[in-house]
């Protein structure tokens, strides 16, 4: 039973890449390998908004994975996520054939510059009339690094006490221009009112920002803000700053508690918890029947490779897997070098072993396989029986639904499971207005 006027929010994982966030996804067969051309995500976006989807989004990564042997061979030969296109461009190609799916990107606080990256979504807000989001990264390894001119890459807590002062920065700038300072009177030559135009004069430990702003607000106010952190002071960074937060639960157990105790720690950073989505990401395998879900899912599992895991172990970790054997314990200061803390602690906590092994990290991870988030398989009514006790437990306020192949998983979910959550009222029948606060229930903000 749902809870009153409670439904879920529903949000497509996306990469502007060669394949899905499941690196095997490329060699699906029924995958289309147009990924370099517009079309390939318009047809995405048309088919989510068709089943109203409340948003889109591109995780993002500022370098291909090269950490597996030192070198990019692998990735490379194998597919895994070998191609990486600026994922901004690809949003706007997709909200350019919709008009109600939101849509939001990833973006880096550690390799931008906040004045460039507020100017950047204030002004893909306006163009796609309030239905822009920033997904919030610290960004993870040297590799990134490399690519920016840097030696190293920022420790984790520093990454994120930088990532404060910089959304500071951005949501100055995003309130200094008030909601009614245009006025756009030809006649008495008055463009907009000055003294509701504001400068920011920003001085700060790492950021000097002056202003004044260059881009009016939205139809939403500014872009919604999505976050994905699970260390410690990730998660106080996501309660301090997120709209939604994106989450990897290991069981719905975990995800009771988890939620619960995420939902405290909003409150305790002095915002309302009901105004903070939290969505877990899961794969959905839905077919007509109990036995073409396990048809589909078998062929999905085929498509992973070793070679996937480590390539992708190594990435977000930040540690070359290659130059361990599989079946040798990690040393405690081997263990200190992993840069995810998050990623490595639930490994840690899952295994049962202080120190795990690299067979430990691809089994309890699930990286590069389908085992990395939870799956919900069946024909639709038991796919949506598995989301609805995440959903009412509570453990969560929707998913992220990552993708098995392209399109075909966002084919099924709505021409199969999103009618059945419809007919039992834990989903929309229509979106709830023309922004993706709307549509998310979250109130519009106020600049100052």
């Amino acid at each position: 039973m749902a809870f009153p006027n409670r439904m879920m929010t529903l949000i497509a994982f996306l990469q502007a890449q060669n394949c899905s966030n499941l690196p095997g996804s490329w060699r699906h067969p029924a995958t289309m390998l147009d990924f370099l051309t517009p079309e390939y995500y318009q047809r995405i976006a048309r088919t989510l908004e068709d089943g109203k989807i409340q948003m889109a989004f591109f995780d993002d990564r500022l370098a291909l994975p090269d950490l597996y042997t030192g070198q990019h061979a692998s990735a490379v030969a194998a597919g895994v996520r070998a191609v990486k296109l600026d994922p901004a461009t690809v949003l706007m190609t997709m909200g350019m054939v919709t008009q109600r799916l939101g849509l939001g990107v990833t973006y880096s606080t550690t390799y931008y510059q906040p004045y460039h990256v507020a100017r950047l979504f204030a002004t893909m807000d306006l163009m796609l009339k309030g239905r822009a989001a920033w997904n919030i990264v610290t960004s993870l390894n040297r590799a990134e690094a490399a690519n920016f001119g840097d030696a190293e890459h920022m420790p984790h807590d520093a990454r994120y006490d930088r990532a404060d002062e910089f959304m500071e920065v951005v949501l100055g700038h995003w309130q200094t221009w008030e909601d009614d300072a245009l006025i756009l009177d030809r006649a008495g030559n008055c463009f907009a009112d000055p003294v509701k135009v504001h400068r920011l004069d920003h001085v700060g430990r790492y950021f000097r920002s002056r202003g004044p702003f260059s881009v009016p607000r939205s139809p939403q106010g500014h872009p919604v803000l999505i976050q994905a952190g699970q260390s410690g002071r990730g998660q106080a960074f996501a309660a301090k700053w997120a709209d939604l937060v994106f989450v990897i639960y290991h069981s719905l157990e975990d995800g009771k508690s988890e939620y619960a105790a995420f939902k405290e720690a909003v409150a305790r950073a002095g915002r309302d918890p009901a105004h903070v989505r939290v969505a877990p990401a899961c794969y959905v395998c839905v077919g007509e029947s109990e036995a073409v879900a396990q048809e589909k899912r078998a062929i999905i599992e085929a498509t992973a490779r070793e070679v996937d895991a480590l390539v992708l172990l190594s990435e977000v970790l930040n540690y070359d897997f290659a130059t361990k054997p599989l079946d040798e314990p990690f040393r405690d200061e081997e263990l200190a070098e992993l840069s995810f803390q998050g990623f490595r602690d639930r490994v840690i906590r899952h295994s049962g072993k202080r120190n795990p092994t690299v067979r430990d990290f691809i089994t309890v991870s699930g990286r590069g396989t389908v085992k990395e988030h939870t799956m919900f398989c069946g024909n639709p009514r038991q796919v949506a029986d598995q989301m609805e006790e995440w959903f009412t437990a509570p453990a969560c306020d929707g998913f992220v639904l990552a993708a098995t192949s392209m399109p075909g998983t966002y084919d099924d979910v709505v021409r199969l499971l999103v009618p059945e959550l419809q007919r039992r009222r834990l989903f929309q029948n229509d979106y709830a207005g023309p922004t993706l606060r709307d549509n998310l229930g979250l109130p519009f903000p106020r600049p100052g």
